[in-house]
């Protein structure tokens, strides 16, 4: 990417349908009440030839104290410091109003590159809108239809410039977005790198301290956080370097059971939450403390393990727990009992607020990374296979013994195994939970997905209903010998 640009306004101006436009995805939640955007997003642009980063910001409104509407006007503007060009965005509709004229203002003081553009623009409505963003003393004002895609083109020369600018410095310091999950890799552990970093995506229900736990280990206030719950609305991704482990690491929105789920935002946030776990490699499942593994959080983490994605609970709020001891073995024995298709994954507890415990946390991640790549070799499992069925044959139902001839691992991420054997459709789910828990403890798997299936091997022999068949020249030869007297 040879540039950061940022788009700013006030709310309800069209900055992330032009966000997604740009991006050329909808990677943004879009909606007609303003303040949908809370959080800094940032995507990887295309316009033309060019490419730059873009990043969608929260709507600039006139606050300056700690509640919502300030702290999210700080994010703005931290966006603002940290973009090379800012697109301040205005309602050609709705023309220049007085805040419009404030945050101009700002934004000359605050950017070296400041570009302003009039966006809802379509038809003669907004000429007097355009014509009143002169006024505003940044230079001509972009004529922009984000939803209709009209404008792009002005927008396109006026950026083009600052590309060869900034081309130098995009060679070093490219960033790498959107790194799509190669789930047939199998060649052996990927180790995370600067370009391909590993991917965790951090889930629970709403107020669990998601935002603040990546602050901490970001290391700076980088998420809008407070006490208020489900400030998170948009499913946000950030690259680090976390303590020498390259990762890129999603904060979601809380997740509230769906009965509760009625505002549209919500539905779209719970939505973009399920899609980073999708894309994510290892997901941490974050509780609180005083209320752990309630129906939601069950289902949360249930949704990680059946995605196939290694899994990490980490229990937050540690520092204002009383009964540590007692806590913990009342948090390992429910997790056994509530969770037992992630048994023994990584149980951690953190603080957020503190700092203690992340270490624990960054350990935990990275082996359940290596874990869920793990791979063993088929003479390992057919040894494995056979001390198994010694110990425990498999049932015989209708008196039939069901046969298991070999095992081999199909693919990793997450460990896949096939089993070949004779009547896999009258296979006990029983035996197959017998047989994934020993690869769990025998091979070193605890907590990580684990997908076995049982697959037919015929041991017909394939040519014994082939018909016998005389050639036809020897039958020839012994028909006319039967002919002659």
């Amino acid at each position: 990417m040879s540039f950061t640009l940022a788009i700013v306004g006030r709310p309800n101006v069209g900055k992330s349908t032009l966000f997604n436009r740009l991006v050329g995805k909808r990677l943004a939640l879009v909606d007609n009440q303003p303040g949908v955007t809370r959080d800094l997003r940032e995507g990887e642009a295309r316009l033309g030839d060019l490419r730059f980063t873009v990043i969608d910001t929260a709507g600039l409104e006139d606050a300056t104290d700690d509640s919502l509407q300030g702290r999210m006007r700080r994010l703005t503007e931290r966006a603002v410091d940290m973009a090379d060009v800012c697109l301040f965005l205005i309602d050609a509709r709705a023309g220049v109003t007085p805040v419009d004229e404030m945050f101009a203002d700002i934004l000359r003081k605050r950017s070296a590159h400041v570009f302003v553009a009039a966006n809802k623009s379509e038809g003669s409505a907004a000429d007097a809108g355009v014509i009143e963003a002169f006024g505003l003393g940044l230079g001509e004002p972009i004529r922009l239809s984000a939803e209709h895609g009209e404008g792009m083109n002005d927008l396109y020369s006026a950026l083009m410039p600052l590309a060869d600018q900034y081309a130098e410095r995009a060679e070093t310091e490219a960033p790498e977005t959107d790194v799509s999950l190669d789930e047939e890799d199998d060649a052996g552990i990927r180790k995370p790198t600067k370009s391909r970093p590993l991917q965790v995506a951090v889930v629970g229900r709403p107020n669990a301290g998601k935002s603040t736990l990546i602050n901490k280990i970001l290391g700076e206030d980088r998420l809008l956080t407070g006490p208020e719950a489900g400030i998170t609305r948009d499913a946000i991704s950030l690259q680090m370097d976390w303590d020498g482990l390259p990762v890129r690491i999603f904060d979601t929105a809380g997740m509230r059971k769906k009965a509760k789920v009625q505002d549209k935002v919500e539905k779209l946030s719970v939505s973009d939450g399920l899609r980073a776990v999708k894309f994510a490699e290892v997901v941490v499942v974050l509780l609180d403390a005083a209320i752990p593994f309630e129906q939601q959080d069950l289902r949360i983490a249930d949704l990680a393990e059946r995605e196939g994605r290694a899994v990490v609970v980490a229990v937050n709020k540690w520092d204002i727990e009383n009964e540590k001891q007692q806590k913990l073995r009342d948090l390992k024995e429910a997790f056994d009992r509530l969770l037992p298709q992630l048994r023994g994954a990584p149980l951690i507890t953190v603080s957020a607020k503190t700092g203690r415990g992340l270490d624990r946390l960054r350990a935990a991640v990275e082996k359940a990374y290596d874990v869920w790549n793990r791979r063993v070799t088929t003479a390992q499992l057919n040894r494995w296979l056979t001390g198994m069925l010694e110990a425990h044959p498999p049932p015989a139902p209708g008196g039939r013994r069901i046969k298991l001839r070999y095992m081999t691992q199909a693919k990793t991420r997450p460990p896949g195994f096939v089993v070949m054997c004779s009547h896999p459709d009258k296979m006990a789910e029983s035996y197959s939970r017998y047989l994934v828990n020993g690869l769990r403890e025998d091979f070193d798997m605890p907590g990580t997905p684990i997908r076995l299936t049982m697959r037919s091997q015929s041991d017909k022999n394939p040519y014994k209903e082939r018909k016998k068949s005389t050639p036809s020249r020897l039958r020839k030869h012994l028909s006319k010998k039967a002919s002659r007297p």
